[in-house]
């Protein structure tokens, strides 16, 4: 008697994550990694200096709304994806294992990227601080290695402590700027409460599109609400809880804010004060909380920029390490990779590979003599961009394939499963093309350089793609060469 039973021949890791964070702490991953403090302190001036001036607001809207669109369809495949992997588990499920496998080294490039642009981000305003208050001038990358060494320890432990780290960060910095926002409405502004930042002619006024593009920088970081799937407390029901609050958090926080820092020069006024904070005259949003929250929480807010940066690289840290642990479980990165710490119960060995990574680029960005915020930081968040749009473009898409070819899984669900999700699609291919038409500008590279960077993401898709083939190829012949084996033995 023959029976037919394929068998996989390489043996699967033993062990697995485990926590009890719940929606709240999932929340705080992603709204740290999404670094609001930062934003406001970086894409703001940006999106009003060289977008559609005081019509900026309406780009943050308007990427809310894109990610809402997104979350639809990512929430309802949720229940069917039984496995951590953030946007790599869904592609997978949805397109199979040679577009998952190109999605997740997108993935990897895209965190690592952002990572190590934030850790430039993060020396030079550390530099700016200490010689602020009188203290030595120091390079960049001293304060960036010292980062790197704090963030590998909370790493290698348990996730809580990371999130118990996040929150707390989180939480006073969000609630400055709440008070700075309080203050600016309160008083008034400069020229009275006005809804002129959302008419047609203020955002018509300049290309609305780099507004939207340095909203969406704003996002990465999103797909940890499923990222942490095995150290949720309850995944099918914490992890679109997680998604839907955490879009509406940022959405709503940037984009009252970003008005509010309007307002508080007044739409007269703010353009020109955003285009001397690009020429380094000043900083819109110390300058705003100095005259509206006092000195005392200006130096606060400024100390709290620090905070938001390492929360920043901190929340990244993790989102890769557990990348780098799923796909060594799968047999697509090396064995060790997917190692779990029998005290920590933590992915130990891909977050100490991680530090290592974040190490040798950190290194090389500072012997090649690269400026810290358009060399590091510019350049980096520019492969990110790129990489973001792709991840979540390419997941809306597995999401219609996948609910087209089991329409027995979500019946009477029309809208959640094939009408929202193609909205989504089109949605975010037109934010690609946003991304891509005005990618210079987050940059600060010219147009040679730039394309470097933008292919940097489609090459990792393409070698992950030709990667997964392979696999899938091996994979082919093992179940065939155990097939045949249980064959000839006659069992």
């Amino acid at each position: 008697m023959t029976t037919h039973v394929p068998t996989k021949a390489r043996a699967t890791p033993t062990g697995q994550l485990s926590g009890r964070l719940g929606t709240g702490g999932i929340v705080f991953m992603v709204i740290a990694a999404a670094a609001p403090l930062t934003v406001l302190a970086g894409n703001v001036p940006l999106a009003v200096g060289i977008g559609p001036g005081v019509g900026a607001p309406v780009g943050f809207l308007i990427a809310s709304l894109v990610l809402l669109l997104f979350a639809v369809g990512f929430v309802t495949m949720t229940p069917h994806v039984k496995e951590a992997g953030a946007f790599f588990a869904y592609v997978t499920l949805g397109l199979g294992k040679r577009a998952g496998m190109g999605i997740a080294l997108v993935a990897l490039v895209a965190y690592t990227a952002i990572q190590v642009g934030v850790y430039g981000f993060l020396g030079w305003a550390a530099n700016d601080l200490v010689t602020f208050y009188g203290g030595p001038e120091l390079p960049w990358w001293l304060y960036a290695l010292v980062t790197i060494a704090i963030v590998a320890a909370l790493g290698y432990r348990h996730i809580e402590l990371s999130a118990t780290v996040l929150g707390i960060a989180l939480v006073l910095e969000i609630a400055v700027v709440v008070v700075m926002d309080a203050a600016i409405f309160i008083s008034g502004g400069a020229e009275g409460i006005s809804l002129t930042s959302f008419t047609p002619e203020a955002v018509f006024s300049g290309p609305l599109g780099v507004a939207v593009l340095f909203a969406l920088t704003g996002f990465i970081g999103f797909e940890a609400t499923a990222v942490f799937r095995d150290e949720a407390r309850d995944p099918e029901r914490t992890i679109p809880r997680a998604t839907y609050l955490a879009v509406l958090i940022i959405g709503i926080f940037y984009t009252i804010s970003a008005w509010a820092m309007i307002l508080a020069d007044g739409p007269s006024n703010a353009v020109d004060v955003a285009k001397r904070t690009l020429a380094g005259e000043g900083n819109m949003l110390l300058d705003t909380a100095q005259l509206y929250i006092g000195g005392t929480l200006r130096d606060i807010m400024q100390v709290l920029l620090i905070t938001s940066l390492f929360a920043c690289v901190l929340s990244f840290h993790n989102v890769i390490a557990r990348y780098q642990f799923v796909l060594a479980r799968k047999s697509l990165l090396p064995a060790g990779l997917g190692r779990v710490h029998p005290k920590q119960h933590s992915p130990a060995v891909s977050s100490i590979t991680q530090s290592i990574t974040a190490l040798v680029l950190v290194t090389v960005f500072a012997i090649v003599g690269l400026d810290p915020l358009v060399g590091v930081f510019g350049s980096m968040a520019g492969v990110a961009t790129v990489g973001m749009v792709i991840l979540m473009l390419t997941t809306s898409i597995a999401v219609v394939v996948f609910f087209a070819r089991h329409r027995d899984l979500a019946p009477g669900r029309l809208w959640t499963t094939r009408i929202i999700p193609v909205v989504a699609v089109l949605a975010l291919t037109v934010s690609m093309w946003l991304v891509l038409s005005n990618f210079t500008l987050v940059t600060g590279s010219s147009v040679a350089v730039s394309v470097i960077l933008g292919l940097i993401p489609v090459a990792a898709l393409v070698a992950g793609a030709i990667i997964g083939q392979r696999r899938g190829r091996n994979d082919a012949e093992v179940d065939s060469e155990a097939t045949s084996t249980i064959a000839t033995k006659g069992i």
